[in-house]
């Protein structure tokens, strides 16, 4: 095993490699439940299903294959980059893409008073399409050309948008920040909580996440700076049994509906994208808006997971020194492939786009540095088919303070950037910043080329090798004008 996975090479060993493994699923083991909440709209008991009553038995069906589905690209995923690349690198359902797949394909269907599944069937044609194309730019090595093409000023300040935007993801999970609709985000409101709240049981419900948040973090940095391995996941566990104390509750588990979900899954979602008029559906104004706007879907997909998943190798291989001489990722080629694989293999399955999940950073923060990261991350998603309320009895407050110590971690990228020179320091800015204020990693890459090509091409500073940047400022331009996501 040391010897295929090159664990000693690399300087890890086993046992940090499955600290790692088990490290990465806590932080991205929410997908599990949250991925079909958002593909579905929650359900046959969701806002949807709410919204409209009519759909709540299709959008329950859909909920289901869509679990399942989940699950098994994770799986998917994952192995391919723990057997074809050997990184330490998970894959699973894009957040964000998932919530537009909803928006555009589910919800779009149930509002228009159509079939939710053959909307949502004719979205996993899209979203196969658009797999097909990131595998065909992957495999002839235009992918990578992209990637490396990109300025040095982008290189660097993409870690650390990064590490900004899982930290905002922590704060958020374990509602730490809140919204606020005068100053957008607030601090938790313990004041309004304790004084407002029926019972102490509800304000301690309330209160719990935050303070199990921060405690957790702080457990998690003061090991950190006594060098104790494994302090990330000490500090979810720790975390863990913090919250279910507090709660003075037990994790609870229900098996009940595993069996069915299996039946619909098998139903709607496996080889959905090649059942009745999927294909038709994908190409029609009455699901998708016509040929050119299914054209367009087609290219935001496209560019959304491509510098999803750019950004995350960029800012993940940083994090765990694993970048070559030119300040590219490690096996970046092989990675690509890997994550075209699992776009085409989710589409198949039955779900919206697999792309490099960026709580791989946590894993990576605790010593992953080969495939060994991954396959164990990969047998976890698969203990989760037959046993998902295990995954579930984490709360998203314990693994928040992983996501927020990771933050800190990558933020260090952005002291690489010249700031003296405006040319570099106002793309990279920009970069650094809209990828937590859009919430997208694609957004930041995509605002921070757009500044960059304005800024070089006014100053004459404009050359030969600025021509791929100014391409992707183009698509991106295009893709802000016709599709919000």
């Amino acid at each position: 095993m040391d010897k295929f996975f090159k664990i000693s090479e690399r300087g890890s060993t086993i046992k940090t490699e499955i600290m790692a493994g088990l490290t990465t699923f806590f932080a991205m083991a929410y997908i599990v439940l949250v991925n079909p909440n958002q593909v579905a709209g929650e359900g046959s008991n969701g806002w949807l299903a709410g919204a409209v009553p009519d759909m709540a038995g299709e959008l329950g069906t859909v909920w289901n294959a869509v679990f399942i589905a989940s699950i098994l690209v994770a799986i998917v995923g994952t192995l391919l980059m723990a057997f074809l690349a050997d990184m330490p690198f998970a894959q699973a359902c894009g957040m964000g893409l998932n919530s537009f797949f909803c928006t555009i394909f589910v919800a779009g269907a149930a509002f228009a008073g159509v079939s939710v599944i053959r909307g949502y069937q004719a979205g996993l044609v899209i979203v196969l399409i658009s797999g097909l194309v990131f595998l065909i730019l992957s495999v002839t090595g235009l992918r990578k050309y992209i990637a490396v093409a990109m300025p040095e000023c982008l290189k660097k300040s993409i870690p650390a948008g990064i590490g900004l935007f899982i930290a905002l993801i922590g704060l958020k999970n374990a509602t730490l920040i809140q919204d606020n609709p005068y100053t957008f985000v607030q601090f938790f409101d313990f004041h309004g909580v304790i004084t407002s709240a029926g019972s102490t049981k509800e304000a301690i419900a309330q209160i719990a996440p935050p303070i199990v948040a921060f405690v957790g973090f702080i457990i998690i940095a003061i090991l950190a700076k006594l060098n104790v391995k494994g302090n990330i996941i000490i500090g979810i566990l720790a975390s863990t049994v913090l919250y279910y104390v507090m709660m003075l509750q037990a994790p609870n588990f229900d098996f009940s509906s595993i069996g069915q979900s299996f039946k619909d899954f098998g139903s709607v979602g496996f080889l959905g994208v090649f059942q009745g008029q999927a294909w038709k559906d994908a190409f029609s104004a009455e699901y998708i808006g016509g040929v050119f706007s299914a054209i367009m879907l087609v290219v935001s997909f496209c560019l959304v997971d491509m510098f999803d998943t750019i950004g995350t190798l960029y800012g993940a291989a940083s994090q765990a020194n694993m970048l070559d001489e030119k300040g590219d990722p490690m096996k970046l080629d092989e990675c690509m492939i890997c994550d075209s694989i699992g776009t085409v293999s989710g589409a198949i399955l039955g779900t919206s786009t697999c792309t490099t999940f960026v709580e791989s950073a946590s894993g990576i923060a605790a010593g992953g540095r080969t495939g060994l990261t991954s396959l164990v991350t990969a047998i976890c998603f698969a203990v989760c088919l037959f046993l998902s309320p295990v995954a579930n009895i984490i709360p998203s407050c314990a693994t928040a303070p992983a996501l927020i110590f990771v933050g800190v971690l990558m933020a260090k990228n952005f002291a690489k950037v010249d700031m003296e020179d405006m040319r570099s320091a106002v793309p990279a800015f920009v970069t650094f910043l809209m990828m937590p204020l859009t919430y997208s990693i694609s957004n930041g890459i995509g605002l921070g080329a757009i500044t960059y090509v304005l800024i070089t091409l006014f100053t004459g500073k404009y050359k030969k090798q600025d021509i791929v940047v100014t391409i992707i400022a183009l698509l991106f331009i295009v893709k802000f004008v016709s599709v919000t996501m």
